[in-house]
C-alpha cells in the first residue's frame, strides 16, 4: 500500500492527543512517522502554556479522566498526574450551587436534607411536566430533572453554548443527566482522574518523542508534496474541508477565550464556575492555579469563555451533530472509506465530540486495525 519510495510510513496531519498517541504507538512498532501541525505549538486544543508560574489550560478547561486502566497506563507514562477533582460550581443569577446535581444542589435549591426528601420533589415536579416522549431537549430536561433543575442550572447554559432555544435542540444532546442522591461534587465517576503535572503541552512533547515534528505549515498548502513523503496519510483535521466540502460544510460551534492576569492571589476559590444564567454572556470563569494546588503566587490567571457561531477560519470547537449534518457526515465518511491510503481519526475527523480518554483509545484502536 502506497508510495514504495516514500521516506515514511506514515504522515500524521495534526498534532493534537490523538495524533500524538497514534504517533507514538506506530513508532514503537518500528514505524516512520513525520508529523505537521498547523499552530506554532503541538497539543491542539489541549495545549497549555505558563504564565506567571501557573499552568494555563489555553483552550478550555480539561480533565483526564478514564475508567480505562489501558489507557490511564498510556498516558502516564508521558507525564505524571495530580490528584485534581472536578468539582466545578454553578452561579445562576448570584446565588451558587454545586454540581454535578447532587444532594449539595437539592439542599440549596429546596432545603432537602434526605435522599428521599429530594427524591419526592423531583418525582412531584416531572410528574407535573406530564412528558413521556420528549420530542426536543427541553422536553427531555425537564422529564428528567423537573422544572428547577433544568431552569436554574441547564436552561441558559445550554442555550448559549448552543446559540438556540432549547425548545429547537434534538433532545439526545443532553444524554442522560446524572442525578445524585448523594453528598458527592466529584464531576465525574471514573475511576482515574487528574491533569498532567506540568501540563498538556510537555504530555504530548514526550508523547511524541523523537518523532519528526514540523511546526507552523499548513498540509492544504502543499498537499501533494506532504502525501508523497508517505505510504499512508492520517488526516485529523476537518473531514469536509480534506474533501473541498464537495456535499458542503459540516456545522460546528466555536469558542472565544478571554484570559485575564489578576494581581490578586485568589478571584473566585475553585478551578470552574459556571454561569448558567442566559443573561451572563460567557458560560463559565476557568481559574487555573486551583487545578495545581501546588502553585503559590500573588497573581491569579483567569479565563472567560464564551461560545460563538462557527465561521469559516474560526476553530471549530463542537460538531453539531443534528439530523442535517449527520447525514452529511455520511456522505464524506462513506468517500473517506473509498480513499487509498488516507485515514481519518481524531475529533474532526469523525464529527463527534470525543473527551481525551475516547481520544486516546480511538487511536489505541486504529494502530490496532491497522
Amino acid at each position: 500500500m502506497g508510495n514504495e519510495n516514500a521516506k515514511y510510513d506514515y504522515l500524521i496531519v495534526g498534532a493534537g492527543l490523538f495524533g500524538a498517541a497514534f504517533s507514538r504507538i506506530m513508532t514503537e512498532r518500528g514505524k516512520r512517522c513525520i508529523v505537521v501541525e498547523k499552530r506554532e505549538t503541538v497539543g491542539g486544543n489541549i495545549a497549555t502554556e505558563v504564565t506567571e508560574g501557573i499552568t494555563v489550560h489555553k483552550f478550555g478547561a480539561h480533565i483526564f479522566h478514564t475508567s480505562d486502566k489501558t489507557v490511564w497506563d498510556f498516558v502516564n507514562r508521558f507525564a505524571e498526574f495530580n490528584n485534581f477533582v472536578n468539582s466545578p460550581i454553578a452561579n445562576f443569577r448570584g446565588k451558587l450551587y454545586n454540581l454535578p446535581f447532587n444532594m449539595h444542589t437539592f439542599y440549596q435549591l429546596w432545603g432537602c436534607r434526605t435522599p428521599a426528601e429530594a427524591r419526592a420533589v423531583i418525582d412531584a415536579q416531572r410528574a407535573a411536566c406530564g412528558i413521556t416522549e420528549p420530542k426536543n431537549l427541553e422536553e427531555k430536561a425537564l422529564m428528567s430533572v423537573g422544572e428547577d433543575v433544568y431552569k436554574t442550572l441547564i436552561k441558559g447554559y445550554t442555550e448559549k453554548q448552543w446559540g438556540r432555544d432549547c425548545k429547537y435542540l434534538p433532545a439526545f444532546i443532553i444524554g442522560r443527566v446524572p442525578l445524585r442522591f448523594v453528598y458527592d461534587n466529584n464531576y465525574f465517576n471514573d475511576r482515574y482522574q487528574g491533569i498532567p503535572v506540568g501540563g498538556y503541552t510537555d504530555m504530548i512533547k514526550n508523547m511524541l518523542g523523537k518523532t519528526e515534528v514540523v511546526l507552523g505549515v499548513d498540509y492544504f498548502a502543499d498537499r501533494a508534496r506532504w502525501d508523497g513523503m508517505a505510504n499512508v496519510t492520517l488526516f485529523t483535521g476537518e473531514i469536509d474541508r480534506f474533501f473541498e466540502y464537495k456535499f458542503g460544510a459540516l456545522e460546528y460551534r466555536s469558542l472565544r477565550f478571554e484570559t485575564e492576569i489578576m494581581d490578586m492571589p485568589d478571584f473566585q476559590g475553585n478551578a470552574v464556575v459556571n454561569y448558567t444564567d442566559f443573561e451572563t454572556p460567557f458560560t463559565r470563569i476557568i481559574e487555573h492555579k486551583h487545578f495545581e494546588k501546588t502553585v503559590d503566587t500573588q497573581k491569579t490567571v483567569v479565563t472567560r469563555e464564551y461560545p460563538e457561531k462557527y465561521t469559516p477560519g474560526a476553530e471549530p470547537y463542537y460538531p453539531i451533530n443534528d439530523e442535517k449534518n449527520t447525514e452529511l457526515y455520511a456522505k464524506y465518511k462513506a468517500l473517506a472509506d473509498k480513499t487509498p491510503n488516507v485515514i481519518f481519526g481524531g475529533r474532526l475527523a469523525g464529527y463527534k465530540y470525543y473527551d481525551m480518554d475516547d481520544t486516546v483509545a480511538a487511536a489505541m484502536a486504529l494502530a490496532s486495525e491497522l
